[in-house]
């Protein structure tokens, strides 16, 4: 192990959360580099106890786990509200741990995306993650428009591979009263560019158009402030850099001017009713003010038992002191390589700090073969066609040997 490392791992106060995990092995039996936090989080050790704890109160109780189980169903998503909003940057009541990511993005379409007359186009980057597309062409085509009319595509310039915020900024104002929404990422999940959100939010609300966010890679990665952006409205998942683990319960944020909003269209469930009155079965719906009046229906509680696990962990560490590891972690990473493999591959991912989050990603010669060997060599990671591979360290699990490890392993994957 190259010294400096084991100094930063000596020296790292967070080292023993690594221990909170599971850790996969490789094939010589060594805990494996596991660098795939933005595909799939590890599993902390103490979802297996929660969701033991929730199965024996279903056996135990039956339907009496509702009111009088160790944590009590019917308001469990109540308990991630909390913590999802300090990760969000916004009050407990504006976020809602809820369904998964692209339902919750139709859901918040419904409310957001009320094209009127000439302002009816959507506004997204070109490489967007594919199911933030085909929801936005499904919304459009919902509503009767034409997506090669109504859908605006912005790119990186000619030769660059990440977006400038001058240039989206541009579009925003040149599409001006045509455009009724913007979707972004808040982190680009092929590139790991962090987008600089509160000048794009300005923009769109200057310009009269909804501005969402797709949090999919930045919630539990970089620092968010969805309330002092005033972002209207976000969505996420939680199996990535949250480790909720396959499946998980996802979430949704909707800014607090839009709380009381019940004139805003919504396809509404028993569970977003108001609280007081939702048991007595009436027929009106009055939603609850705020995130939790799009719920559909009650919590999924198994789905949603792991990632109570994992918050907790972001709760004991302190986000502050992990986006600093995770910031020298990506700075080392990218040293190791460009020190073991100099010259041989292309980062994609910007090198300014406030630019990026846990996600490495670049361009390799050899194509998917060397993806193969780096897997041999021990190091899990993720690859995307033709030719990018993407390393994401995450600092509640891995070491700065890790590192050195995954670094040495990819120069000698890489073709001779």
């Amino acid at each position: 192990m190259n010294g400096e490392a084991a100094v930063l791992d000596a020296g790292d106060p967070l080292a023993p959360v690594a221990e909170e995990f599971h850790h996969p092995l490789d094939a010589a039996g060594r805990r494996a580099v596991y660098l795939c936090g933005h595909s799939l989080g590890l599993q902390p050790k103490a979802a297996a106890t929660y969701l033991a704890e929730e199965l024996a109160d279903w056996r135990d109780l039956g339907v009496r786990g509702h009111h009088v189980g160790r944590r009590p169903w019917i308001g469990y998503h109540e308990r991630l509200a909390g913590p999802l909003a300090r990760l969000a940057g916004a009050a407990p009541t504006e976020v809602v741990a809820m369904n998964s990511l692209t339902v919750n993005l139709h859901l918040l379409l419904v409310s957001f995306f009320r094209p009127q007359g000439d302002r009816r186009r959507i506004l997204i980057e070109r490489s967007a993650f594919p199911s933030d597309r085909y929801a936005i062409v499904s919304q459009l085509e919902f509503h009767g428009l034409d997506a090669t009319r109504d859908l605006i595509e912005v790119a990186p310039r000619p030769g660059e591979r990440c977006l400038r915020t001058e240039d989206l900024i541009e579009a925003i104002e040149r599409e001006g009263p045509r455009l009724a929404l913007v979707l972004l990422p808040g982190v680009q999940y092929l590139t790991g560019q962090r987008l600089d959100v509160a000048p794009l939010a300005a923009a769109c609300r200057a310009n009269g158009a909804a501005f969402g966010l797709d949090l999919a890679h930045a919630i539990g990665n970089t620092p968010l402030s969805l309330h002092d952006w005033n972002v209207d409205f976000a969505v996420w998942c939680s199996y990535k850099y949250l480790n909720g683990g396959p499946g998980a319960i996802g979430g949704g944020f909707v800014h607090a001017r839009h709380a009381r909003d019940s004139d805003r269209p919504r396809f509404a469930g028993w569970w977003g009713h108001d609280k007081a009155s939702r048991f007595a079965m009436g027929p009106q719906f009055r939603p609850i003010p705020g995130a939790e009046g799009w719920q559909l229906s009650n919590p999924p509680v198994l789905a949603s038992a792991p990632l109570l696990a994992s918050l907790e962990i972001f709760e004991r560490a302190g986000f502050d002191r992990l986006r600093a590891k995770s910031l020298a972690q990506s700075a080392y990473l990218r040293d190791s390589i460009e020190r073991c493999a100099p010259g041989r591959v292309e980062f994609l991912t910007p090198a300014e700090p406030q630019a990026h989050g846990a996600q490495l990603s670049l361009r390799v010669p050899g194509g998917r073969a060397t993806f193969d060997r780096l897997g041999e060599a021990g190091v899990i990671a993720d690859w995307r066609e033709p030719d990018v591979l993407r390393l994401a360290p995450a600092p509640a699990y891995n070491s700065f040997a890790d590192l050195d490890r995954a670094a040495i392993a990819l120069a000698g994957s890489l073709p001779k």
